[in-house]
């Protein structure tokens, strides 16, 4: 067996020879952990290694999952938002951007953003028949390149509000990348009305966060676990909507909601101690 035919919830698949499967990636990390099916075995070693020292790693991701259809639903249905621009959108899985905001008005039209060339491959096969939706592939701490691409401008009408996602992104992006200047891009090219959704890895233990950092910059590009005081940096000038920036399980909790379901077995922790020290952060906001 190759590394190019790897078994996976799904069974076996071919890859093309761009997608290197030696070296895990962030965006298949996140789809083992959510219950897809598009990551290898390399992406699943990662995942296992980085239960063990962060053992609520895997319930995190599902919680975020969760948040942002609760979130998108709400841009979608009581702020009457049309346009999404999702960075850093990952691997087509459970609760897609375009799915739960299209549930809620079909008109809405949604450009994904991400640098992985999987998300790339799969996300275009996915969405070819759907005239609303496109995935480009762009560097998210970029944000020129996303509001100049063609596909961009074709489905965006910037005199239009806009909900611009990043979420649980920004943490993969290192301080040298500035993603405080394009957040800051992105509102800046948008309109009176649009919204701002993000959630982030945020720790108070530094313990947990120095842990986790260290794991995914020595796995793959990534940035670093922030503060809270970080994350509600980039809502300055922007109206918090109620509950305000918070775990984002505190965030419109619904009860009735259905879980990210999926199987996951693994082995105790060594560092039990560091269950609970990061949590997800953050919340929606409308630009004035």
């Amino acid at each position: 067996m190759t590394d190019d035919q790897l078994p996976g919830p799904a069974g076996y698949r071919t890859v093309s020879p761009e997608v290197d499967t030696s070296v895990p990636s962030v965006a298949r990390i996140y789809d083992y952990a959510v219950g897809g099916k598009d990551n290898f075995r390399v992406d699943r070693e990662a995942t296992h290694a980085m239960l063990d020292g962060v053992p609520d790693i895997v319930a995190t991701a599902r919680a975020n999952r969760a948040f942002l259809g609760r979130g998108v639903r709400y841009l979608a249905c009581e702020a009457g938002i049309r346009q999404f621009i999702d960075f850093g959108s990952g691997l087509p899985t459970q609760l897609n951007v375009h799915q739960v905001a299209q549930r809620e008005n079909p008109e809405c039209r949604v450009v994904y953003v991400d640098n992985d060339p999987v998300v790339l491959a799969h996300g275009r096969a996915l969405l070819s028949e759907d005239q609303r939706t496109t995935v480009i592939q762009a560097d998210m701490a970029q944000p020129g390149a996303v509001l100049e691409d063609p596909a961009t401008r074709r489905l965006i009408d910037f005199d239009e509000p806009v909900a611009v996602l990043y979420v649980s992104v920004l943490h993969c992006l290192p301080d040298e990348a500035r993603p405080d200047r394009a957040v800051a891009a992105m509102l800046d090219a948008v309109p009176g009305g649009s919204h701002l959704m993000m959630s982030h890895l945020v720790s108070d233990d530094a313990d947990a966060a120095e842990f986790l950092t260290r794991f995914m910059t020595e796995q793959t590009a990534w940035g670093r676990v922030r503060s809270e005081a970080e994350v509600t940096a980039h809502f300055d000038g922007l109206d918090v909507v109620e509950p305000g920036l918070v775990d984002i399980t505190r965030w419109r909790p619904e009860p009735e909601q259905q879980p990210v379901h999926a199987p996951f077995d693994h082995a105790i922790p060594s560092r039990p101690e560091l269950e609970g020290k990061i949590w997800e952060f953050g919340g929606i906001a409308r630009k004035p």
